[in-house]
């Protein structure tokens, strides 16, 4: 009869370790396709970004450091995104990731502003559609890192947590890093372009 009890009360503890761990790797997997998700959004926002740059160039001549200036940030932009997109949730990968953007986002800003001074430019149907293509992409892209942040949380949460915190450090279940925006509070704030 002990021997049944204590059988019983093995297996018990076999099924509760497991499902601990099978817990740690579903959320693990959840804040992965939530990367994945912005993946999908910044790769359509790089797609976007030489059609804008190819429309302002027959009007912005004079504006070549710019034009240059979005082309390298869009590239190292992309770069970040594949090297965190190999490992999502690393922390060297998203700081790395979280620069770039800001980085992108502020000689987009710059772009737009120039653009401000060439009426032409600001009344091509184009650049409005690329514009309002990019404004809406810049969205998708916002909630999709929401939902990765969200995510990475909860996985952090459930990993810290005891008694998951123990089968988080015997098998290998590192923290994940939250993709935050590297820009100062004044930075934040959101651009004024007008067209």
């Amino acid at each position: 009869m002990a021997g049944w009890i204590l059988l019983i009360i093995v297996v018990a503890v076999v099924f509760w370790a497991v499902a601990i761990y099978n817990g740690l790797v579903a959320l693990r997997n959840r804040f992965k396709n939530a990367f994945a998700q912005i993946d999908v959004q910044l790769k359509r926002r790089y797609d976007l970004i030489p059609n804008l740059v190819e429309v302002a160039k027959g009007y912005i001549k004079h504006e070549r450091e710019t034009l240059e200036a979005v082309t390298q940030a869009r590239n190292t932009a992309q770069t970040a995104a594949a090297a965190a997109s190999a490992a999502p949730g690393s922390p060297a990968a998203m700081q790395a990731l979280g620069a770039a953007e800001t980085q992108l986002t502020g000689v987009l800003g710059r772009l737009m502003a120039v653009a401000e001074a060439y009426p032409d430019l600001k009344a091509n149907q184009n650049m409005m559609a690329l514009q309002e293509e990019l404004s809406s992409t810049e969205n998708k892209v916002s909630f999709a890192r929401q939902a990765f942040n969200d995510s990475v949380m909860e996985y952090n949460t459930r990993r810290e947590s005891f008694p998951a915190n123990i089968f988080a450090g015997m098998f290998n279940f590192g923290p994940a890093e939250l993709l935050q925006a590297t820009e100062s509070p004044e930075e934040r704030k959101a651009p004024q372009v007008k067209f």
